[in-house]
């Protein structure tokens, strides 16, 4: 079909819901607003883990949980832990071109190193072991600070732990997509641009064979790297590769074909009940893994098994019909920013970084109070994601944490 070039800020693009609103400004805020959102959630997520969901996590705390609650925890968590990251890695993409465009091969590839690099080995010398000496602190632990550094640092067989996983991942992404723009250009003899080719986006049967292409290369993959099981001492956890791959690519093409504002309300109605099928179902599959009996069949988690095809195709349609209403549902809502809106997304990417060192001392502080673990993570969810805020807030007051976070 005939396409045509339009400026990275045009705003007669958008649709006219959107449009009175994007006139005069250079940022999408509701991909900012969305970001903020999602992270916020990573946040919550990791506060339930500490109070009795299912989940990897330096610290859990022991104690009695309602069975409705933990299913429910459950529910939320897998339907989170199968599109909320791979939504982080679209909107990645999504801004790496511009970014790319703006300041070239090597500036570009600095730029990542600085805001990627950085938090990550900050995360890894000194948040990581920091929490582990609190909880060994709260444990007992009655030995010199410099013994039990050496016997930590002697002891690491895994590199990139926690929630700083993802930066490492989007700098290997973003290695790559500067070789691919380097390779592409002198091949074709381009200058680089900051203009963008607006096309339709793809149409819903295609996305449809786009998600259950997804599946099946997740179920592939799954043969020789389960879920739950990371590649040492990398911290990369393959069997998740497929989807955090193509959305970042979905991300890079979304932004050059203008596809995230030419996405219409008439399709994206089909996904939400598509949406809506596949979180009906997520408990049906809970119940075939063996959810009633207290031990899930760990089939599920890869190999030349049924479970494994259902659970990779479950996966591949949820994550593609929650992403596709989130972004629609944020575009058409939260386009719009308050003051308070606004320092909490200056400020989401530290609280990603940071949360770890702000939840789990706090949840070692009021490890003392006996409680259900249910109603404990109602309480204390709200104080925890408030801390995170704030500290997050006061450190970006220094200037170079501020260059970088």
């Amino acid at each position: 079909m005939a396409t045509q070039t339009v400026k990275v800020e045009r705003a007669d693009a958008l649709p006219a819901a959107a449009e009175a609103r994007s006139v005069g400004k250079t940022r999408l805020l509701y991909l900012d607003n969305l970001r903020m959102v999602v992270i916020t959630l990573v946040v919550l997520m990791h506060v339930a883990i500490t109070y009795g969901a299912a989940g990897d996590w330096p610290y859990n705390e022991a104690g009695e949980m309602d069975t409705l609650v933990f299913v429910i925890m459950m529910l939320l968590g897998g339907i989170g832990a199968a599109f909320v990251m791979g939504l982080l890695f679209l909107v990645a993409g999504y801004f790496t071109p511009r970014s790319y465009d703006r300041k070239g091969v090597w500036p570009f590839l600095i730029d990542r190193l600085k805001r990627l690099g950085i938090p990550l080995l900050f995360y890894e010398v000194v948040i990581m072991p920091a929490i582990y000496y609190f909880i060994d602190l709260h444990d007992g632990y009655q030995g010199p600070l410099g013994q039990w550094l050496v016997d930590h640092f002697r002891g690491l067989q895994s590199f990139a732990d926690g929630p700083v996983w993802f930066l490492e991942e989007l700098l290997i992404f973003s290695v790559f997509y500067a070789l691919w723009r380097v390779i592409t250009e002198r091949a074709s003899q381009r200058v680089k641009t900051d203009q963008r080719t607006e096309t339709n986006p793809p149409s819903n049967r295609a996305i449809a064979a786009f998600a259950l292409g997804l599946g099946v290369v997740t179920f592939v993959v799954r043969f020789w790297a389960r879920a739950g099981v990371s590649f040492e001492p990398w911290n990369l956890e393959l069997a998740h590769a497929p989807q955090y791959i193509a959305l970042f690519v979905v991300g890079l093409e979304a932004y050059r074909r203008n596809w995230l504002a030419r996405f219409t309300e008439a399709q994206v109605k089909p996904w939400r009940w598509i949406a809506l099928v596949f979180v009906l179902l997520m408990p049906v599959l809970v119940v075939a893994a063996g959810a009633l009996t207290g031990q899930l069949d760990e089939r599920g988690a890869g190999g030349l098994n049924w479970l494994s095809l259902a659970y990779s195709l479950w996966e591949g349609f949820i994550c593609v019909s929650m992403v596709i209403v989130v972004l629609a549902w944020f575009r058409q809502r939260f386009d719009h920013q308050g003051r308070l809106a606004k320092v909490m997304c200056d400020n989401c990417f530290a609280v990603y970084v940071l949360h770890p060192i702000v939840i789990i001392p706090l949840a070692l502080a009021l490890s003392g109070i006996q409680m259900n673990l249910g109603l404990k993570f109602i309480w204390v969810a709200p104080v925890a994601v408030t801390l995170c805020y704030l500290v997050a807030y006061l450190v970006r007051k220094i200037s170079f944490v501020r260059s970088v976070l």
